[in-house]
C-alpha cells in the first residue's frame, strides 16, 4: 500500500505512537524517491527531499532532547549547523540557496538520523513528559506535517526541470463536468475570527481570537476552476496591463510568463500540465493551481469580482463549509463541496500580519511565524497535499505575492 492511499490521520497527538505515526508518513512520501531524486533543489525556495527529512528531525533534537532530555547527545554536532532552517537563536546554518550542493550526508545517511532521534524520541514520550514537553513536541508534529506538504511541493518542481517530465507516483484522477460558479450572499457585521489561545492547537500567528467588522458580501460556491482561466488567457488576460498590480506586470514581463506554472503548450493550440502523477492535457474542472497572488488578482479583476479578506473568507468557511477529511492527494479536483478545504491553498486579499494582540511564542521557537510578517499574503483553506488533521478554519498560511510552486488558488468574492 503507498502512502497516498493509507487512511487519513487525524491531528497528531503528542504521545509515541502519535508522533511515530506522523514520522513515518514523512518516511512513505519520500519512498517513491531516488537518492538522487532527494538531493536535488531547483531553487532557492525548494529544498531536498533529505534536507526536509533531517530538518524535521533536527527540530526535535534541538528544541525537545537537548533541551529536555538530560545528558543527550547530538547523533552528529555537524548536523545541527546543516539543518537549522532560519532559526537566528539555535546557530549559525549553512545557506538556504546551497542546500542542494550537499551530496553528503546521503539519503541512507538522514535514515539513520531519524532513527536515532526517533529512538530517544519514543524513549522521552514513554516517560509522561510535563506540558511544556508536550507543547514543543505538539508543535513539531504539525511542522513536520507543513513539511510533508513541502516535500510534495518541491520534488513536483524538481521533477518538472527534468525534461522526461517524470511521475512521482502515477495518478490520472477521472475527468468532471465543469458547472457554473454560483453566489452565496453574506450580511457580514461584527464577527469573530482567529483561534483562542487556549484552545485546541493552533499556530501563534492564528491567535488571539478577536472581532472584526465585515460588510455584506458574496462569495463563489466553488474554486476558480482550469476552464475559467483558458478562458481569461483567450481574452488576453497575461498581455492587459489594466487587469495587473503594478508589481505583478513588472513580474510577469520579467518573467515572461503566460500560464500557471507547470502549464505547456502543447503545439495543437491547447495545453498540457505537469502533475505529481504525470504530464497530461488540462482538466478544465479542475481547479487551477499554481498560479500566484498578482495573478489571482488579475483574474479577479478580469471577472468583475474581487479576492476576499481573510476575514471574510474564515466568516463564509464558519458558515458554509462541510470539512471533509481526505487523504492525500496528487491534484486537486472537482467537488462538490465548494472546495474550502482539501484542494487548493485559496488567495485572500489580505497581507500577512499580526492580528490585534498577537504575541509570539516564547524562546527560539517564537522566531516560527513573527519574524515573517513583512511582504507576504495570507492563503486559508487547505490543499490536496496538505496531511488530514492538519487543516483548520483558522489556519493562515503564507506566501510572497510572486510565488507559484505552491498548491495556490482562488474563489472570488464581491461587495454588496
Amino acid at each position: 500500500m503507498t502512502a497516498l492511499l493509507r487512511p487519513p490521520m487525524g491531528a497528531p497527538q503528542p504521545t509515541g505512537d502519535g508522533y511515530l505515526a506522523v514520522r513515518q508518513q514523512t518516511e512513505s512520501l519520500a519512498e517513491p524517491l531516488s537518492p538522487e531524486d532527494q538531493t536535488v533543489q531547483t531553487m532557492a525556495d525548494v529544498s531536498p527531499t533529505k534536507w526536509h527529512r533531517a530538518h524535521v528531525t533536527w527540530f526535535f533534537e534541538q528544541f525537545v532532547l537537548l533541551a529536555y532530555q538530560p545528558g543527550y547527545r547530538p547523533v552528529d554536532d555537524r548536523n545541527l549547523y546543516l539543518f537549522n532552517s532560519y532559526y537566528e537563536g539555535a546557530g549559525p546554518r549553512h545557506p538556504r540557496a546551497e542546500r542542494g550542493l550537499l551530496t553528503r550526508p546521503g539519503a541512507a545517511d538522514v535514515t539513520a538520523y531519524r532513527a536515532r532521534v526517533d529512538d530517544a524520541m519514543v524513549s522521552l514520550l514513554a516517560g509522561d513528559p510535563p506540558p511544556e514537553v508536550a507543547a514543543t513536541v505538539e508543535l513539531g508534529l504539525h511542522h513536520e506535517q507543513q513539511h510533508q506538504e513541502l516535500l510534495l511541493m518541491d520534488i513536483k518542481h524538481v521533477l518538472a526541470a527534468n525534461p522526461f517530465r517524470p511521475a512521482y507516483h502515477p495518478e490520472r484522477p477521472p475527468a468532471r463536468a465543469e458547472r457554473p460558479v454560483g453566489w452565496t450572499s453574506l450580511e457580514g457585521g461584527l464577527v469573530e475570527i482567529g483561534a483562542p489561545t487556549d484552545g485546541p492547537f493552533s499556530y501563534d500567528n492564528e491567535t488571539p481570537a478577536h472581532r472584526v467588522w465585515l460588510e455584506p458580501f458574496a462569495i463563489a460556491d466553488r474554486l476558480v476552476s482550469a476552464g475559467d482561466w483558458l478562458a481569461f488567457m483567450a481574452d488576453g488576460g497575461y498581455h492587459r496591463p489594466e487587469l495587473w498590480l503594478s508589481d505583478g506586470w513588472a513580474e510577469l514581463k520579467a518573467s515572461g510568463r503566460e500560464a500557471p506554472l507547470y502549464w505547456e503548450a502543447d503545439g495543437a493550440g491547447g495545453w498540457r500540465i505537469h502533475t505529481l502523477g504525470g504530464c497530461r492535457p488540462v482538466e478544465p474542472s479542475e481547479p487551477v493551481v499554481h498560479v500566484s497572488y498578482y495573478e489571482a488578482d488579475a483574474f479577479a479583476h478580469w471577472a468583475g469580482a474581487r479576492l476576499p479578506t481573510e476575514a471574510e473568507w474564515e466568516h463564509a468557511a464558519a458558515s458554509l463549509a462541510r470539512p471533509a477529511v481526505r487523504p492525500v492527494a496528487l491534484h486537486p479536483q472537482a467537488s462538490d463541496d465548494g472546495g474550502w478545504y482539501g484542494q487548493v491553498w485559496q488567495w485572500t486579499a489580505s497581507a500577512y500580519l499580526a492580528y490585534p494582540g498577537f504575541a509570539p511564542a516564547p524562546g527560539v521557537v517564537g522566531e516560527y511565524n513573527g519574524k515573517f510578517m513583512s511582504g507576504q499574503h495570507v492563503l486559508r483553506g487547505s490543499a490536496c497535499v496538505t496531511p488530514p488533521g492538519h487543516a483548520r478554519l483558522t489556519y493562515r498560511n503564507f506566501f510572497p505575492p510572486a510565488a507559484q510552486w505552491a498548491f495556490s488558488g482562488l474563489r472570488l468574492a464581491r461587495s454588496l
